[in-house]
């Protein structure tokens, strides 16, 4: 039996194709992380990129949320620029402020260095899948890439940026050129979801963390054709395709237009007014806000219940999750018992 197979009647499949569930799945994003003891144990002494390019530690993160919470998915361990880096691209993650270009794209010249990702190029995903499924049985397995606007923005500005003013220069002042650019970057990440699934991932996430920055006309225009690219590319697959991106309540109609099955939600858009926007046919996802996990017990299951009412105003498929990842300094517990809370509710 294949890993589709077998996942294909956990409640998380079952909610992201909008078909009953015996009770509401969960998982966060970032739950592999930062917030948990045992990751930081793991990870100690060894750089981001690193850890994402061991098989047996990429297996360990992944797992560790699922063995400690009780979460109805896991998220394959990886970040947005490995595929970036794993073509050759001199990059790095430094703590405490994120992935940092040393040569930025800026210039059409600049397009030569995005070469096409292969296969062979990230070997360890094929092998930490593997593991993951021989593990997770009937867990499902969410592969992980990031979007072509949110690697487009790192590389163009050459590091994080809050305003991404040469992002949109060149997306506005040399349009072909951009769209080339993203272009570039589908194919890259077409291909590393690729090696996710056929590896045996269940399901797929497409993260565009900075794509709450753009106007709905400009998201249209310059973005969603490179998005809608990879997600049919992964169409044929029959896997779920999840879409994500922070601040982007102007954007989830076009969000679900782009192609996926299921439209994330972060916090500011509850999601009974999520699935009017989105329109019919979409499971959504989300979205209690994270930092509502630093309040008591009481107040954490109030705003989780204002979620799960939404969730059932809206009359689609729901997965419960936060609005935004788990932040760093998040009591482990905290988690542990809003899993038992949505799965009795």
């Amino acid at each position: 039996m294949s890993a589709h197979q077998q996942t294909a009647a956990s409640p998380f499949i079952r909610a992201c194709r909008r078909e009953p569930v015996p009770h509401t799945p969960v998982w966060f994003m970032r739950q592999a992380g930062r917030s948990l003891p045992e990751y930081l144990k793991v990870r100690e002494g060894i750089p981001m990129l690193e850890s994402c390019t061991r098989p047996e530690l990429i297996a360990e993160i992944t797992m560790q949320p699922v063995r400690r919470h009780g979460v109805d998915a896991a998220i394959y361990f990886s970040d947005i620029v490995v595929p970036l880096k794993a073509i050759g691209l001199d990059l790095d993650i430094k703590p405490g402020v994120g992935p940092v270009v040393a040569d930025p794209i800026r210039t059409r010249a600049d397009l030569d260095r995005l070469r096409p990702l292969e296969p062979d190029d990230v070997p360890y995903v094929t092998e930490a899948v593997g593991l993951l499924t021989g593990q997770l049985g009937a867990t499902p397995l969410i592969g992980f890439a990031g979007a072509p606007f949110t690697l487009a923005s790192y590389l163009v500005e050459g590091g994080p940026s809050r305003n991404h003013e040469r992002t949109k220069a060149m997306m506005y002042g040399e349009p072909e050129l951009w769209r080339d650019l993203l272009d570039r970057l589908a194919d890259i990440t077409i291909t590393f979801l690729k090696v996710q699934i056929e590896a045996g991932a269940s399901a797929v996430q497409l993260f565009d963390s900075w794509v709450g920055a753009l106007a709905p006309a400009d998201y249209r225009t310059h973005v969603m054709p490179a998005s809608a690219k990879v997600f049919d590319a992964v169409a044929g697959y029959g896997v779920p395709r999840i879409h994500f991106g922070v601040g982007t309540g102007e954007l989830l109609g076009l969000m679900g237009e782009a192609g996926a099955d299921v439209v994330g939600v972060d916090w500011r858009v509850p999601l009974d007014e999520a699935a009017r926007r989105v329109g019919p046919g979409k499971a959504l996802q989300g979205n209690l806000d994270p930092s509502v996990l630093f309040a008591p017990t009481a107040a954490v299951e109030a705003k989780a219940d204002e979620v799960l009412a939404a969730a059932a105003a809206s009359g689609t498929g729901h997965i419960f999750n936060l609005g935004h990842g788990v932040l760093p300094t998040t009591d482990p517990d905290t988690l542990t018992r809003l899993v038992d809370y949505v799965h009795g509710a």
